[in-house]
Order: C-alpha cells, then sequence, then structure tokens
C-alpha cells in the first residue's frame, strides 16, 4: 500500500509540473505580421444553421481582408446552406459548395475538409469548425506564427465557453487532460511523433504541405483525424504546433452534460495512445488515488498531496483560459464525467457503434 501511496503522489507531482510548464510556456500569438498574400479559410458544415451565421460575420469583420471562404455543406438536413447563401450574396469572399454525397470509406468530416482542399487558393489553409467564433486579428497572428516557426501545421485548442452546470462538470476535464499530460511546448520542439496535439476546430496548414501529403484523404476513416494527422506530420518530420486557448478564439462545444459524454466519448481514449486501459488508469489514480495516500502514510503528506491536487487544478484553469473557482467546485464532478467518458467509450468500441449527427460511424 505505502508503494501506491507513493506512486499516486510521484504521478501527481509530474502532472503538476507538466501543468507549470504549460502555464509559464505558453506559446503567444503576440502580432500580426506583414503576411499579405490570400488566406484559404475552409469550414465543414453539417446541420450549423444557428452557428454559421455568427462565424461567418466574424471573419468578414476581420481586419485582414485577404481571404477567401468557403463552407462545404454536408449534406444538412435544416437551413444551413440558406444562412451561408445569404451572406455570400453580400460578400463575394464567401464561397458555398455542396457534397454530392459521402464516399465509401470516409467519414464526413474528412471527406469535407478534403473537398474543401481541392477548391482552395490560398497559401495557407485555415480549417475552422462552423462552433467556433474568433475576435481581435487572429488570422494575421497566426500566420505570423507560423512563418516564424516555419511550421506545416499550427493547431489552436479554442477557449470553452460554458453556461450551464453541466457543461461546466464535463468541458473542462479535456484540458485538464492535455495540460496534465503533455508539455504543448515540446510538440514543437521535439520530432517525438508520440509528442502530438491537435484540434479541428482551428487547423491552419501549410498549403503546399498539406497537397504534397493529403492528410485528410490519409486520415479518411478516422473519428479523431485532428490528433492523427498532427502525429503523422511529426512522424513525417514536419514541424507542428498546438496551442492552447487563446482569448480570441472561442468555442461553446456543448450545451448539455449529455452531449458532453456523448462527444468526448469519442476521442477521450486518443489523449491515451487509444487505449482506453491506459485511460482508465489515469481515471483510477485521479479519483481514488488519495484513499492509498490517507492509509498508508502520515496526515501531513496527506494535506499536502491533496493541496497538489487543488494547485494542479488551479494551475490548469490559469493555462486553459477558465474560471479558477468553478473548477474548484465541481471538481468532483468533473471526475465523474472523465469516467462516464471512458465507460461509454468502451461500450462504443465494443459495440462497434458511434452515432454524429445523424450518422452511423463504425
Amino acid at each position: 500500500m505505502t508503494i501506491l501511496a507513493i506512486f499516486v503522489i510521484v504521478f501527481s507531482l509530474i502532472q503538476l509540473l507538466i501543468a507549470v510548464v504549460n502555464l509559464i510556456f505558453s506559446q503567444r500569438l503576440s502580432r500580426a505580421g506583414q503576411f499579405k498574400s490570400l488566406i484559404s479559410v475552409l469550414i465543414p458544415a453539417r446541420n450549423e444553421e444557428q452557428n454559421i451565421g455568427n462565424l461567418l460575420n466574424d471573419l468578414l469583420m476581420q481586419e485582414y481582408i485577404n481571404i477567401e471562404i468557403i463552407v462545404f455543406n454536408d449534406q444538412s438536413t435544416d437551413n444551413t446552406a440558406a444562412a451561408v447563401e445569404e451572406i455570400a450574396a453580400k460578400d463575394t469572399r464567401v464561397k458555398l459548395i455542396h457534397s454530392a454525397g459521402l464516399p465509401t470509406g470516409w467519414l464526413g468530416k474528412n471527406h469535407g475538409c478534403h473537398q474543401l482542399a481541392t477548391q482552395a487558393k490560398g497559401l495557407y489553409l485555415l480549417f475552422l469548425d462552423a462552433d467556433v467564433r474568433i475576435s481581435g486579428n487572429v488570422i494575421p497572428k497566426t500566420i505570423d506564427f507560423a512563418e516564424k516557426h516555419n511550421l506545416g501545421l499550427l493547431s489552436v485548442f479554442p477557449r470553452q465557453l460554458m453556461k450551464t452546470t453541466g457543461e461546466k462538470m464535463t468541458v473542462p476535464v479535456m484540458n485538464y487532460i492535455l495540460l496534465t499530460l503533455l508539455p504543448l511546448v515540446l510538440v514543437r520542439t521535439t520530432r517525438f511523433s508520440s509528442l502530438a496535439a491537435a484540434n479541428g476546430q482551428f487547423m491552419l496548414f501549410n498549403t503546399e504541405i498539406y497537397k504534397q501529403t493529403l492528410p485528410h484523404e490519409k486520415m479518411k476513416a478516422d473519428k479523431v483525424e485532428d490528433i492523427k494527422i498532427a502525429r503523422f506530420y511529426k512522424s513525417e518530420g514536419i514541424k507542428t504546433a498546438c496551442l492552447s486557448s487563446k482569448p480570441d478564439i472561442s468555442c461553446r462545444m456543448y450545451s448539455r452534460f449529455s452531449e458532453a459524454v456523448h462527444g468526448f466519448s469519442k476521442n477521450v481514449g486518443q489523449f491515451f495512445g487509444n487505449s482506453l486501459l491506459v485511460a482508465s488508469g489515469f481515471w483510477l489514480i485521479t479519483s481514488f488515488g488519495f484513499l492509498p495516500v490517507l492509509i498508508a502514510l502520515p496526515t501531513a503528506v496527506f494535506l499536502a498531496y491533496l493541496a497538489v491536487l487543488l494547485m494542479i487544478r488551479v494551475i490548469v484553469s490559469a493555462a486553459g483560459n477558465q474560471n479558477v473557482a468553478e473548477n474548484l467546485l465541481y471538481f468532483i464532478p468533473q471526475q465523474v464525467a472523465l469516467g462516464l467518458y471512458i465507460f461509454k467509450a468502451i461500450i462504443n468500441r465494443y459495440q462497434k457503434s458511434y452515432e454524429w449527427k445523424g450518422r452511423k460511424i463504425a
């Protein structure tokens, strides 16, 4: 029991160290450079009538005007196409293309991104999810960062907007996993493909490299194509970077507890090398690790361990631009949510079924 308690403490201290590294070495989008070439903003959209107009208006309000915005209508059954057409009629930079159907062997978003890339003319390809919001002068800032570091891929985790209690109990969990297991600066500064992360909500590609590698085609059947693409790029020696939670890039991913559990169960395993066994081990250690520490070690050590757990939450919240008090308040519910993600992911894997936006995904 003592050995287990010591292991738990060491693991928590490693988490704390990684969180501190992510806070101190936060990679900033600090300035807009002199880049003036055409940028292609590419948006795959399926049943996004509630979101697409907001994103298009955000893009058209950017100071950087040399952009083309292409939306891929992925067989939407709502008014997504009409919402895009209304804005396109007022600004010729906006273009709508329609899916001719989903080919065998492809997943919808991957196919949409691939089709968008074939239509794009810009020197960089910026893929955005339709529920992302942007402000400030974010496009030239990201281009400047990519140019400065000679990147083939730059991905940014948006600041997550949370309104309901259900969201606050669920959405911060993925940020907690990311920022306590992976020093993000190592994504850019090392060649190890295992040290890779990306978020499909915001992915900026160098067009020349993209067309040489065709990453969405290579990952056409992957449910978690963003992380797979980042690992593929690093394995090919292509420079990649991943940044956490920038204030001028935001997203409200889910509006209810059940939505978040359903959505995050799709990709929780990828944070642990696609091993749900490792994911389960992480959950057990971070949820019940206090028990061996309480039983086997002195009270003073147990109290110090609890202080470390709280410090981890505080630092992760600060590094991820999230509310510190709320993440402390929902500490236990967030651990419950993580357990539900993993449990549902296990069920999905053994039933070999997952549904997203009305489509069955094997």
